[in-house]
C-alpha cells in the first residue's frame, strides 16, 4: 500500500500535505478517520497491493488445479478408455458452470461483498478437485494386461504365443464385460464430468470480482502494471500443474495399491499409468488456503494515492493533475448526471426477472463497438489456440517423440510456460512504462501475433513419419515387415483386445504382443526386473530377445528445437495480452467495466475455450490407425499416423493465429480511420465524443490518448 504510519508522536510533526496524503490513503470508505492511533494504524486487508499478492496466489492455484487436467489427458485416456474427442470434452466441461453465470455475477458485482464471494468460489473449486479424485478409489486396481495383477508369472505369460488348446485363459478378457462394468465405467466418468461442472462455477467469481475490484481501488496510472504483474504471476499455476503432473506422472497410478511381487512396468512402457489422482488433491488443499484471506477484506478499500508510486514528485502535485491523467470514463462518471446511460448504477435495485429483460440492451450496447468486438474476437482466436494447446501438446508430445508423459509435461512446465509469463511482464511494462495509447497498444498486439505465426511455420517439418507396425501401419517406402515370415504367428492364438506392444529393434518393427511376435518365452535381463524381454519369436530374425514396449521414434533428438520453437513463439503471443485487455478494460465507461469484463469472458469461454479442446481432440482422432476395444466399443486409440497428426494438429494452431492477426489489422484501420476523422474535427469540440469506445482525442495530445 505504501509507508507504514510511524507512532504518533511523530505523524503530527508531518507536514500538511504528508498528513493529507495519509489520510487519502488510509481512511475507511465512509471517508472519516478516526483519532485513535490504533485506528489510524492501517490494516493489511486495505491494502490493494496485499489483495494483489493474495489474488495472485488464488489464480495460481486455480489455474494451477484446471491445468492439471490437461497436463494428465492422457493418462486419463488410457486408465479410462476415453477417445481425444471425450478426453476434450471433460477438459471444457468446467466452462459449462461457469459460461451459465459469469455474466451475471460480473453484472450484479456492485452490490455484493466481492472478496467474500470469492472465498466462497474458490471453496467450491477445494470440493471439485477432491471429486475429481473419487474414481480412482471407487474403482477396481488398474489391469495393464487384462489378468489377475497378483501373479507376476502368469502375467508376463498372458500374452505369449501358445498354442490353440491352451489359451482357455484368454476368454475372461471378454467375459469380464457385463452391464456392471459399464454402469460403473459410465459411473467414474460422469463423476469427472459433474467435478469438472462444479470447478467452473467455483471458478466465476475469482477472475472478474478480482480484476475489477484491483481496477477500481489501484491508481489507474499504476493498473496496468499491477494487472501485467497479476496475469504474470497467474500464468504460472499451468506451469507449476504441468510441473506437477511430471512428478505425479512418475509414480504408478496404484501406489496406493501395490500388487504384492510389483509391478513389470517402467515409465517408458505405452501401458504405463502414473498417479493422476495425487496431483488433484495437492491442487485443492493450496486453493484452500489460498481462500483463507478473502473472507478478511473489506467491500470496499480507500483508493489508491497517486503519492505512493510517485512518491515525492507526486506530493508536489495537486489533486487536478491527478484526475487528468484518468480515463474519459472516470472523468464522465464523476455523479454529476445520475440520469446516464450507465445501467450498471440501478443494477442493485433489479430484480433477476428485470436484468434479464434489460440485459440485451446493454449487451447489444456493449458488443456494438466494433473495437470492443474485434479484440474480443482476436481474444478468442488466441483463446482456442491456447486451449487446444495446452490440452494436447502433451500427448502430441509423447506421440510425435516417442517420450514419457512426465518429460513432456516437464518441457512446457519449464520452457513453454515461463517464456508466456516474460511475455506478459514484457507487454505490461511497455503500456505502463511508454503510456501507449490505443494505436500503438493494436500495433504492438499486431506485431507480436505476427511474429508468433512466423515462428509456428518450421514446426510443420519437424517431425518423421509413424514406425512400421505389424498388421496395422506399414510405410510405403520401408522393406517388408511381416513378408519376411510369412505365416510365423499361424500357430497362436493371438487375444484380438490385448495390448503388450515389443519392438525388434533390428528392423524397427513394433508388434501388438509378443504374442503377434510369435514369442514363447520371457527373459527378464534388467537387473531391476522392470525391463521385461522375450524370446523365441518365429516372426523375428534371429529368435530375439526383443524388449517390451514401443519401438523409439526416429526424430527424438527434435523435441527440443521443437520446444524451443513453441516457446519462442507462445513468448511473443503473449506480449499481447496486458495491452489487448487495457484497450477493454480503459475503452468502457466505469459503470460498464464489470460487465465488459464479463461479456469478454463469456464469449471466450463460449467461443474458445469450451469448443477448442472438443475440436482439437476430433482432429486427433481422425488420424488414429489403430483402436482399442473395450466391451465392443471404440476406446482409446493405440496408434496414430504421425504425419497426419502434426499436420492437422499444428494446422489448427496456425488458422487461429491468422484468425487473431486479421482482427489486430482490421484494428488499426478503424483506429486509423478514427484519427483521421478527429482530425478533421480538432476546431469543433463534441462533448458526446469521450463517451466513444478507446476515443483517444486528438492525435498531437498524447496525453489523453494515454490507455
Amino acid at each position: 500500500m505504501g509507508p507504514r504510519i510511524g507512532p504518533v508522536g511523530k505523524e503530527l510533526q508531518m507536514p500538511n500535505k504528508h498528513m493529507k496524503a495519509m489520510v487519502d490513503t488510509e481512511d475507511a470508505p465512509g471517508g472519516k478517520c478516526s483519532p485513535n492511533p490504533q485506528d489510524l494504524r492501517p490494516s493489511v486487508f486495505h491494502s490493494i497491493k496485499f489483495f494483489i499478492l493474495c489474488h495472485s496466489f488464488l489464480q495460481l492455484a486455480q489455474l494451477m488445479i484446471s491445468g492439471y487436467l490437461k497436463s494428465s489427458i492422457s493418462t486419463v485416456e488410457k486408465r479410462f478408455g476415453l477417445s481425444s474427442q471425450t478426453s476434450g470434452l471433460l477438459a471444457a466441461f468446467n466452462e459449462v458452470g461457469n459460461t451459465a453465470l459469469i455474466v451475471f455475477v460480473s453484472y450484479f458485482g456492485s452490490r455484493v461483498h466481492r472478496p467474500r464471494l470469492i472465498g466462497y468460489g474458490a471453496i467450491l473449486v477445494t470440493l471439485a478437485g477432491v471429486l475429481m479424485t473419487v474414481p480412482h478409489f471407487i474403482s477396481e486396481p488398474y489391469r495393464y494386461d487384462h489378468t489377475s495383477s497378483v501373479d507376476m508369472p502368469q502375467d508376463l505369460e498372458a500374452s505369449l504365443c501358445l498354442p490353440a488348446t491352451d489359451t482357455p485363459t484368454s476368454a475372461p478378457s471378454n467375459s469380464s464385460c457385463s452391464g456392471y462394468t459399464e454402469v460403473q465405467h459410465l459411473t467414474m466418468v460422469g463423476i469427472m464430468f459433474m467435478a469438472q461442472t462444479l470447478l467452473g462455477v467455483g471458478s466465476v467469481p475469482i477472475q472478474p470480482f478480482g480484476i475489477s475490484y484491483i481496477d477500481d481501488f489501484a491508481h489507474n496510472s499504476n493498473s496496468p502494471l499491477y494487472l501485467g504483474i497479476l496475469f504474470a504471476v497467474t500464468t504460472m499455476g499451468p506451469g507449476m500443474a504441468y510441473g506437477l503432473g511430471s512428478l505425479m506422472l512418475r509414480l504408478y497410478v496404484d501406489i496406493d495399491r501395490m500388487p504384492e511381487g510389483g509391478i513389470s512396468l517402467t515409465s517408458k512402457d505405452p501401458r504405463w499409468v502414473g498417479a493422476w489422482w495425487l496431483g488433484f488433491l495437492i491442487s485443492a488443499g493450496a486453493v484452500a488456503l489460498a481462500a483463507i484471506p478473502y473472507f478478511f477484506f473489506p467491500k470496499e478499500m480507500p483508493k489508491e494515492g497517486h503519492e505512493l508510486h510517485f512518491w515525492r514528485k507526486g506530493l508536489a502535485v495537486s489533486e487536478a493533475p491527478v484526475n487528468k491523467g484518468e480515463d474519459s470514463s472516470s472523468e464522465q462518471n464523476s455523479g454529476e448526471n445520475p440520469e446516464k446511460d450507465g445501467l450498471a448504477q440501478i443494477a442493485p435495485d433489479l430484480t433477476v426477472t428485470q436484468f434479464i429483460k434489460v440485459f440485451p440492451r446493454v449487451l447489444l450496447r456493449t458488443l456494438r463497438h466494433p473495437i470492443f468486438l474485434l479484440v474480443v474476437l482476436s481474444q478468442v482466436c488466441m483463446s482456442s489456440m491456447v486451449a487446444g494447446m495446452a490440452t494436447f501438446l502433451p500427448k502430441f508430445l509423447e506421440r510425435q517423440f516417442s517420450i514419457t508423459a512426465s518429460y513432456a509435461n516437464l518441457l512446457i512446465g519449464c520452457l513453454t510456460i515461463p517464456l508466456a509469463i516474460v511475455g506478459i511482464v514484457v507487454g505490461g511494462i511497455l503500456v505502463k512504462r511508454l503510456r501507449l495509447g490505443p494505436m500503438r497498444c493494436g500495433t504492438l498486439c499486431l506485431l507480436g501475433t505476427l511474429s508468433g505465426l512466423l515462428f509456428s511455420l518450421p514446426l510443420f517439418f519437424m517431425g518423421c513419419s509413424t514406425h512400421q507396425i505389424a498388421g496395422i501401419y506399414h510405410q510405403p517406402d520401408a522393406q517388408p515387415g511381416l513378408e519376411l515370415f510369412p505365416g510365423c504367428m499361424e500357430p497362436c492364438s493371438c487375444p484380438s483386445d490385448d495390448f503388450n506392444p515389443v519392438c525388434d529393434t533390428s528392423t524397427g518393427v513394433e508388434y501388438l504382443t509378443p504374442c503377434h511376435a510369435g514369442c514363447t518365452r520371457v527373459v527378464q535381463e534388467a537387473p531391476d526386473k522392470r525391463q521385461v524381454f522375450y524370446a523365441n519369436c518365429s516372426c523375428v530374425a534371429g529368435g530375439g530377445p526383443v524388449p517390451a514396449g514401443s519401438c523409439d521414434s526416429t526424430c527424438s533428438h527434435l523435441v527440443l528445437p521443437f520446444m524451443i520453437l513453441v516457446s519462442l513463439g507462445a513468448a511473443l503471443a503473449s506480449v499481447t495480452h496486458t495491452p489487448s485487455f487495457m484497450l477493454i478494460l480503459r475503452g468502457v465507461k466505469k459503470e460498464d467495466k464489470t460487465l465488459a469484463v464479463g461479456i469478454q469472458f463469456m464469449l471466450q469461454r463460449v467461443l474458445a475455450w469450451m469448443p477448442s479442446p472438443v475440436i482439437h481432440g476430433s482432429a486427433i482422432d481422425t488420424t488414429c490407425v489403430y483402436w482399442a476395444q473395450s466391451c465392443g466399443r471404440r476406446a482409446v486409440c493405440r496408434y496414430y499416423d504421425h504425419n497426419l497428426l502434426r499436420n492437422r494438429f499444428l494446422g489448427l494452431q496456425f488458422f487461429f493465429k491468422t484468425g487473431s492477426l486479421a482482427c489486430f489489422t482490421l484494428i488499426l484501420a478503424i483506429l486509423r480511420q478514427q484519427n483521421k476523422e478527429e482530425g478533421t474535427k480538432e476546431t469543433i469540440p463534441s462533448p458526446g465524443l469521450q463517451q466513444q469506445l478507446l476515443d483517444s482525442g486528438p492525435k498531437k495530445e498524447p496525453e489523453e490518448s494515454r490507455v
